[in-house]
This record gives C-alpha cells, structure tokens and sequence, in this order.
C-alpha cells in the first residue's frame, strides 16, 4: 500500500512539474510583438532606433518628436510632419535619414542611428519595401485605410507633380499621390479643386492638356479628359451642383467647359478671354467672370450659350483694356455668400476690389499686402482670406502674409505668416486657416530634409477663431502651390 501511495504521489508531483515546464517553454518562446511592427521591421527599430537617448518613449522629444517603439508612436509623426507615408518611400524622410546607399535614393544627414553604425543595404532596402507595400502593421493594416469619409485637405506641389493628401484632425500627411500621364516630364500641376459634394478632386497642368478625376474616398485615380490643343492650363471653376467645370488656360484665354460626370468637353473656347486667369460664378451660375491678369479688366459671359458674347467689366474708369504698365491685374475672383457682390485680388496694386454684381459698379477698395493672390471664404464668419506671397516679413525666414477681410465692413486685419504663401483653405470643423508656402527662394527656411524632386515647402496654421498661428508647420513636396478642402 505504502508504495502504491508513493507511486502515485510522485505521479501527481510529475504531473504538475510536467505542466510547469511546459507553461514556462511556452513563455520563453513567444517572440516579441515589436510594437505591431512585422517582425523585421520591429526588429530593425526596436534594436536600432527605439533605443535609449534616441527614439523611444523616454527620449523621443529629443529626437525630432519621434518615437519609432510602435506602429502607433509612430504614425502620430514628428515636428516636421509623416516621417512614413504608406506607399510612398519616395516621399518617406525617414528612409533619406537611414540611407547611405545611392542606389537606394536621398541621402541625408545626419545619418541614423546617429553615433552607430549605419543600417545595412538589406535593412534599408527592408525598410523602403515595407514601406512600399503600404507600411502595414502584423497583421496586414494599413494606416489611414479605415474611414472613407475621413476629413481631408489636399496640397498640391506645383514642382513634383503630386498631390500631398493630409488628414484633417490630425493635420498629417496620410499619402502622395502621383497626378498627370507623362512618365519622368514636368507637368506642373497648377489647381486642385474639391467637387461640391466632397466625392472627387480634380487637377489641371500647365505643362499638359488634361483635366484629371480623383476620387476622395480613397483617393483613386477615375478618369482623364483631353481639354484642347492648349497647354498652361490654370484654374477650375465648378458649377454649384458639381456637374460642370470651368477650365481656364492662361495666357492665351482659352476656356474647357467640361461635363464632370461623364468626362466629356461640351465647349472649347479658343483664345477667347486673352490674360484670362482666374474665374467665378454667379450665385445662379448662369454667367461667368474671368480676371484678365494682366489688364484692369473682367470679362464676363453667359453660360447657356455655344459661343458666349462678351462683356468686359471696367474696374477703373477710363482703361478699359489698357494692357499697359500700371494696371491692376486682377488675379483671382470670388463672390460674397449672397452674391450680391464679388471680391478681385489684384496683385499689382495690392489691393482687393470689391464691387457690386448689378452694374459691376465698385463698392470698395481695400488695401492688403504685397502681391494679393488666393482666397478661402467663410460663410460662418462673413470673411475672407488672402494670401498676400510678397509682403516682407518679421526677418530673413518668413516672407508674406494673409489678409482677413469682413465681407460687409471690409475691416482688414494683416497676419504675417510663411515664406510665399500661395495656397490656402479653412478646416472649419477643425478650427484652422491652412497656409500653404512655396518656399522657392533660397534664402527662405532651409528645409528639414531634401526632397526628391526640389526645395521643399511647408504648411503653416493659424487657429480660425483667435488667427493665432501655431508653431508647428509641416514640410511637404516642392512648390506647394494649391490646397483644397475635403468637407
């Protein structure tokens, strides 16, 4: 009895040691998550740049606000934006940080891991294919892949040919992408625009003769139009209800007029408003106004018609046509929530002239800073907002300024901001202006990296309610040149 007692009571103690050994195995073999990162990946920056000092949670503020421990740290991005953009290692700053191989792309210093070795070609080449694929978690996510309703702005950049793609509540670029059919050719995109509905984005190229149409869900590539024998295609005007498009070609004044939906030219106006630039229309969108840039007149024309007659509208009296030195040179037009007037930057005066749409007699004259160009309206607000790209700034990095006007006193208040400010939205659902830089000049701010295809601009903010401007701003591509909002 005594040793069946023991038999079975050193069975019992097997066991459990058993499934202690067993417990602890399992334990000791399960690999590490890395942060969501594919192993790999994880491996490469949990061992090499999450590091003490370096990029990790602990010391990350020191090292350009970024935190490589987890996907997550990650994608919240840095001081100057998205190190990563999925799909995109071309536009990807943390691949030009890490990569000391030409073959392989920019090169920048200081070289990461900074004060160790460099990464390997195959951990660089690991990174920029991760990247490539869409730079997806472990289990196979990608980023900013979950809301095809997400709020958005686009920028464009004039000098790249793409198109950055931020998401709005977190003021993050989200992707680039690529715009015009030209492989390795320069097409200068020069005018992104949202449809009314908020369901597709449009581009035009002044190094090209094509309309192109992106959806904004996921910002897909749906279709291209040929707009007619001309090049320097500017600006697009869309019809209240979406269907139609203004296209507008400077300077030799030839206008597209395109259905949207099916993707067709209805009309093709050939050299018909010579200087033409920017365009508006009416409240009922029975009539269209072109700015004739150089000049100090608009020409103005109803839309029902084959072959519009003209009527030029005369801003100053007397120089009517007057294609001389001291003219206004309207850039850009915009009318007010009513439409009872409508607002004219004119860049060689430096001022925005309002006038009244019955009679086109002028209202107003406003002064603004040198060289006044964009507008963003607020109809909550009853303002306007101007870029102004020449105005001399507070030192030798900031050059420019917006102007906030009242749409019914037309009080301006002056806001310094940038270095040649072009583009600009409102987020109002957010609470920002959003100021797009071209950054052209030399002797503007230094980029925080090269990019692939010029000097890099940026993308500063001001808050809408206090017109504060925040500190941060967000390098993007070369020449950002446009921006549009996503609603």
């Amino acid at each position: 009895m005594r040793i069946l007692k023991f038999k079975k009571t050193f069975s019992i103690i097997g066991l459990f040691a058993t499934i202690i050994l067993l417990f602890a195995c399992t334990k000791d073999s399960a690999p590490p998550t890395f942060g969501d990162y594919p192993t790999e990946i994880g491996k490469i920056f949990t061992y090499k740049c999450a590091t003490s000092g370096c990029h990790n949670t602990a010391s990350y503020k020191g090292a350009a606000d970024l935190d490589l421990s987890s996907l997550a740290t990650l994608f919240k991005g840095s001081n100057n934006g998205s190190p990563v953009i999925p799909f995109r290692s071309d536009f990807s700053s943390l691949c030009y940080f890490i990569n000391t191989y030409s073959d392989l792309g920019p090169a920048n210093s200081p070289t990461m891991p900074l004060y160790n070795n460099a990464l390997s070609r195959d951990e660089v080449k690991t990174i920029k294919d991760w990247i490539d694929s869409g730079a997806p978690d472990i289990n196979g996510n990608i980023m900013w892949s979950d809301n095809p309703n997400r709020k958005k702005y686009y920028v464009l950049n004039q000098g790249c040919d793409v198109v950055t793609v931020f998401d709005a509540a977190t003021q993050l670029p989200i992707r680039y992408i690529t715009v015009g059919n030209i492989p390795n050719f320069p097409e200068s995109p020069h005018m992104v625009k949202v449809s009314p509905d908020g369901q597709y984005w449009y581009v035009v190229f002044v190094a090209n003769n094509i309309l192109q149409k992106y959806r904004t869900s996921d910002d897909s590539f749906v279709g291209q139009i040929t707009l007619g024998v001309s090049l320097d295609w500017n600006t697009i005007t869309i019809s209240n209800d979406g269907t139609k498009g203004y296209c507008m070609a400077w300077p030799n004044g030839s206008v597209a007029v395109v259905n949207l939906h099916q993707m067709s030219v209805l009309h093709y106006y050939n050299n018909a408003f010579p200087n033409g630039h920017g365009t508006a229309l009416n409240a009922t969108n029975d009539t269209l106004y072109v700015t004739a840039q150089f000049g100090n007149f608009i020409y103005k024309t109803d839309t029902s018609v084959g072959n519009p007659p003209l009527t030029v509208i005369v801003d100053v009296p007397g120089t009517l046509q007057n294609l001389t030195p001291n003219t206004l040179d309207p850039h850009e037009i915009t009318f007010s929530p009513d439409g009872s007037k409508y607002f004219v930057t004119c860049q060689a005066s430096n001022q925005v002239r309002v006038m009244r749409t019955a009679g086109d007699s002028l209202l107003q004259i406003i002064n603004t800073g040198q060289y006044p160009l964009e507008f963003a309206k607020s109809v909550s607000k009853n303002k306007l907002y101007v870029t102004c790209q020449n105005e001399p700034g507070l030192n030798s990095n900031s050059k420019g300024c917006i102007n906030v006007i009242d749409m019914t006193t037309y009080q301006s208040t002056k806001y310094i901001v940038g270095y040649e400010p072009h583009g600009i939205a409102l987020d109002e659902t957010n609470g920002f202006v959003i100021v797009a830089s071209r950054n052209t000049g030399v002797t503007g701010p230094v980029p925080h990296h090269s990019g692939v295809c010029g000097r890099n601009g940026f993308v500063n903010y001001f808050n809408i309610n206090t017109m504060q401007l925040l500190s941060k701003k967000t390098e993007v591509a070369s020449d950002p040149y446009s921006v549009t909002f996503r609603p």
